[in-house]
């Protein structure tokens, strides 16, 4: 509509019944728009709720294991790390070292160097270990996952045929070799 004083502009919005609404009041001159102003405001909203829905929570997941663990606890807890980081999560794997366990700190760092060895796939170290008081630690980061290529048009329709070619069509009255079953009389 071009520039127009403020007064002209409010007088429009009033005669559509509408609200007159500064987009951008930084602009030289400001930008007004004609519209309904509860509405606009519920598309805003509506709009950060999808923004904060699609948003990606990156929440720090903690292990803690003990130099001497054994082998099915470190297989379980392995195996809850990994799907941490299949999640997305970040993961701060703790090795606890008690008493006289103080000296014998390389057993902690076999203990997280084999973690790091077995999450190899899904997430990566975020440098070397380091001792934190009585706690070693590292932190683990996910891997950013690529998602899985569409299969080529030539393979969907073999194996769409493939799939079609088990289907087989009887009738109730056959039997698994093909032939018809024989009616029993139960009089």
């Amino acid at each position: 509509m071009g520039v127009l004083p403020t007064v002209e502009g409010i007088r429009m919005a009033e005669e559509k019944l509408l609200d007159l609404v500064e987009v951008a009041p930084l602009a030289n001159p400001p930008v007004c728009r004609i519209l309904d102003y509860g509405k606009y405001r519920y598309q805003l909203q509506k709009k950060e709720k999808d923004a904060r829905k699609k948003q990606k929570v990156q929440t720090l997941k903690e292990m803690k294991m003990r130099p001497k663990i054994d082998e099915h606890d470190y297989d379980f807890k392995v195996r809850a790390i990994k799907s941490f980081l299949e999640d997305g999560h970040r993961v701060k794997v703790s090795v606890f070292f008690r008493g006289r366990e103080m000296s014998f700190l390389d057993k902690g760092e076999k203990v997280l160097a084999r973690v790091v060895k077995d999450c190899n796939g899904l997430g990566k170290s975020e440098g070397n270990p380091r001792m934190e008081g009585r706690y070693m630690r590292i932190m683990m980061t996910p891997l950013p996952q690529v998602p899985p290529k569409p299969a080529a048009k030539g393979e969907n329709a073999r194996n769409d045929t493939a799939r079609n070619a088990v289907v087989q069509v009887g009738s109730a009255t056959d039997t698994p070799s093909g032939e018809p079953r024989k009616q029993e009389n139960s009089d």
